[in-house]
């Protein structure tokens, strides 16, 4: 159905709580959080609601095209000013509806854990609507520019969340954020207009058209080292948002620094967004580039693991090594997109929708410590399972998903990456494979040492889990448990978009 508005009313339905926030006095700060929270529910029920209509053996769905600018590009043989029109284009397909749900869900979780906030509230709730606008967008834009708008709208809220609520270096790591993001965004940019100039049109199925078929007269304006360079260009814009390796320190910056519910949703969202760019635009338009670079994919995915995994393993704050363990987890990312087949990236985008979910539910525990005992230092904490046992004992659940345990969602994703890598480059699959033994090292180290050791006394009467900390823990869990022990919530819808993009990747099909 052309012109479904169900992901528009998605996508701008914060704008009403921004206006409503506008208009609501900064001293009324309870109905100020109330209607930040619940402001969050129309977009996720509006997305549950996407989720139950969602056809699996159909391919883009809910499209929404209208006519919207019409940019002058010169004159035509008569003298007359002509045209290229920007269309509003809008629509979801199996590898873009879980990331949208996460972020819905992810978005709404947030949000109960900024109850906790506690200055300049009214500011804090209309940027991060603000930020769900962009983030809802990437996932729903159907054409390079309104991709490149809603890409670029997260990083202005993102700025000043960090930079206002973030802890003591605040100001230096969202400088720090802006800094690399910018890089990036200007790599994309520059990308964007290649591609423009030399195709006429910034649509993604008709870029997909004439970039992956040779018969299609368009296709030949572009060389194969012209194509090699825009992927290389999308790889390194892209990469610095995943963050690959060495574009990777300004996330640790911003994770150690940002209020709790904005790490919530930069490690579990704004991360991801770099990788569904990567697959999206990257390895979808330019299949015969990125087949060719999948060695290097591999390289880089396996540098991310141990890279992550072995600075993990000696840190002495949680922040850090949830931090670290990020970049590792990406890594398994890179080497699901390296395998080139229906597998790999079936298990790449489970481990974006599982990793969100875990380090939402990781981050948000250690800024619930953080909030009872004023450090993540591994050393100071000690046995608080005594005083906070419900807590401590969903840390050590979300700590084993990380590990991944089978019967939660981080065994799935892992599983499938590695075997769909297996397939295709069996030596780099069983070295990824080692990887995994390095972080149920420093999992295990930074749990059991923070929540089981010795109990300081000035932490023995701590208070467990409330229930505005309760609702994002059970809820969290509650979903990686279920894909888990039935991952076909996530692989049906994935199938159909899959099969459209690996034969085109491998000449061979999935």
């Amino acid at each position: 159905m052309v012109n479904n508005t169900l992901l528009s009313l998605i996508t701008f339905s914060p704008l009403l709580v921004i206006v409503v926030l506008m208009f609501t006095p900064k001293q009324m700060v309870g109905t100020i959080k109330t209607i930040g929270v619940l402001g969050t529910l129309l977009p996720l029920i509006m997305s549950l609601m996407l989720f139950a209509g969602f056809d699996y053996s159909a391919g883009l769905q809910f499209i929404e095209r209208r006519d919207w600018i019409k940019i002058p590009i010169g004159l035509d043989q008569n003298g007359s000013l002509t045209f290229f029109p920007i269309r509003y284009e809008m629509g979801i397909d199996g590898a873009s509806m879980p990331l949208l749900l996460l972020t819905a869900i992810i978005g709404t979780l947030a949000a109960v854990g900024s109850w906790q906030m506690k200055r300049r509230l009214r500011e804090y709730f209309i940027l991060y609507h603000l930020l769900l606008i962009g983030m809802f967008g990437v996932f729903s834009a159907q054409n390079l520019f309104l991709f490149f708008l809603f890409f670029e709208l997260t990083l202005i809220p993102v700025y000043f969340l960090l930079g206002i609520w973030g802890y003591a270096e605040r100001e230096r790591a969202a400088n720090k954020f802006l800094l690399y993001n910018g890089i990036g965004s200007a790599i994309l940019l520059l990308a964007f207009i290649a591609i423009f100039v030399q195709l006429q049109t910034v649509n993604f199925g008709e870029l997909q058209q004439v970039l992956t078929n040779p018969d299609d007269p368009l296709s030949g304006y572009l060389s194969p080292e012209y194509r090699y360079g825009l992927f290389v260009a999308l790889f390194i814009a892209f990469g610095i948002k995943l963050p690959i390796f060495p574009f990777h320190s300004w996330m640790l910056n911003v994770h150690v620094q940002a209020p709790p519910p904005v790490v919530m949703i930069h490690s579990a969202i704004l991360l991801k967004m770099g990788a569904y760019g990567l697959l999206r635009i990257g390895i979808n338009f330019f299949p015969d580039q990125a087949y060719e670079f999948s060695v290097w994919l591999a390289v880089f995915g396996l540098i991310n693991i141990f890279y992550g995994a072995v600075l993990a393993t000696v840190q002495k704050d949680l922040k850090m090594v949830l931090a670290y363990s990020s970049i590792s987890h990406m890594g398994m990312v890179l080497l699901g997109f390296a395998a080139m087949n229906s597998i790999g990236f079936q298990g790449a985008i489970f481990q974006l929708v599982s990793h969100g979910l875990i380090s939402a539910l990781l981050f948000f525990i250690v800024g619930v410590i953080w909030d009872r005992t004023g450090t993540s230092t591994i050393t100071e904490l000690g046995g608080i399972a005594k005083s906070m046992p419900f807590i401590s004992g969903v840390f050590l659940a979300g700590a084993l998903a990380s590990l991944g345990l089978p019967g939660m969602s981080g065994f799935i994703s892992e599983f499938l990456a590695l075997m769909g890598l297996f397939g295709a480059m069996p030596l780099h699959a069983a070295i990824g494979a080692i990887g995994l033994i390095f972080t149920t090292i420093y999992v295990l180290r930074a749990v059991l040492r923070a929540v089981y050791g010795p109990t300081p006394s000035r932490l023995t009467r701590l208070a467990d889990a409330q229930p505005m900390e309760a609702i994002p823990l059970v809820v969290l869990l509650g979903v990686i448990i279920l894909i888990g022990i039935y991952p076909a919530v996530l692989s049906d819808p994935l199938q159909k978009t899959l099969d459209s993009i690996v034969p085109v990747v491998t000449g061979i099909g999935g």
